[in-house]
């Protein structure tokens, strides 16, 4: 049985490359780049150089032989969008690539198709009993995010998710291929970019933050968890045709976290008791809204139909999560 992961040489695809060759998995890597001389010989014979994933890619020589897909590859969500049609720009890679893909993947006879969609198919943002309630004309939030939600994605990025979780089951329906959608919030570990690998560089160098009392609620996935679940998926004959949420299955708040990074770090947490509506109107004046909401606001996943369906749970803690990335953070310096 071999495997094909797309986006092998991202931050989950690499991870995932790795994981399934130490348990002695046949995988296949597909990456963008032509040159694969940076890989060890040992390694570079699992993976293939194919460039872009559009609507129009040929993956006739990469897809024999293939049982199953795993794919990762994606436009991936940027806070500074550029693209003056950004929802064109995610359209084109992660719907049509994702359809084309699958396609031809029935026709080469693959059993099932994993799917890396995103939470942000189901919003943006969770309620709690103690936050206020949203402005008129904003509809309801639920305290958290199940997998029976109607999807009400907010932007670009998840929009173009949705849309390609509704292509792929729409090639099921009409082929047969299984597939499996899952949905992670923000994934952390070793090789962690973007805003949580700035709060490692915070915290390290002892920057005093004004988060100290933000007592929100936000469901992470390490990548050792997020990257068993998927590998849980690959053969599990409960996971056909199933959309799961995924997450460490502990929900902290955002000066909770930062406290936890900061003992991982072996650092004092030096976390200033800011009120949150000062922290939001300074966020406003500078146009960091969104950064805000991702510091302040409530994403609460609920696991539980998962969990049950796979008999499946997070083999990683939170704090070894943390310590596995501190860990690495600390030896690249």
């Amino acid at each position: 049985m071999t495997t094909l992961i797309t986006g092998a040489s991202g931050f989950v695809g690499s991870k995932l490359c790795s994981e399934l060759l130490a348990r002695d998995h046949e995988i296949q890597g597909i990456v963008r780049s032509k040159s694969l001389a940076h890989l060890a010989p040992s390694i570079r014979k699992h993976y293939r150089a194919l460039g872009n994933i559009e609507s129009d890619t040929d993956w006739s020589k990469a897809l024999s032989d293939i049982d199953f897909i795993i794919h990762c590859a994606a436009r991936a969500h940027v806070m500074n969008e550029t693209e003056a049609d950004a929802l064109a720009a995610y359209r084109a890679v992660n719907v049509e690539g994702t359809k084309n893909l699958a396609e031809q993947a029935t026709d080469a006879g693959v059993k099932r198709f994993i799917f890396l969609s995103s939470i942000k198919v189901n919003g943006e943002r969770t309620n709690s009993p103690h936050s206020n309630p949203l402005p008129e004309g904003e509809g309801i939030l639920r305290e958290h995010f199940s997998v029976n939600d109607n999807p009400a994605p907010k932007d670009a990025y998840g929009i173009s998710k949705w849309e390609a979780e509704r292509a792929l089951y729409e090639v099921s329906a009409r082929t047969g291929l299984e597939v499996v959608i899952i949905r992670p919030p923000l994934v952390y570990g070793p090789g962690v970019k973007g805003n949580f690998l700035s709060m490692l560089g915070w915290l390290n160098k002892g920057i005093p933050l004004p988060l100290g009392t933000i007592h929100n609620q936000r469901s992470l996935v390490g990548i050792d968890n997020l990257v068993d679940l998927i590998i849980t998926c690959i053969d599990h004959p409960a996971a056909a045709n199933q959309t799961f949420l995924v997450s460490d299955d502990q929900d902290l708040s955002t000066d909770e976290l930062l406290r936890r990074m900061s003992k991982a770090l072996g650092k004092p947490a030096r976390l200033l008791h800011v009120p949150a509506w000062l922290f939001q109107l300074g966020a406003q004046m500078f146009g960091k809204q969104d950064i805000a909401q991702r510091l302040l606001g409530n994403l609460q996943v609920d696991i539980s139909q998962t969990k049950e369906i796979l008999d499946w749970t997070p083999p990683v803690s939170v704090d070894d999560g943390l310590r596995k990335t501190a860990e690495w953070y600390l030896n690249q310096k």
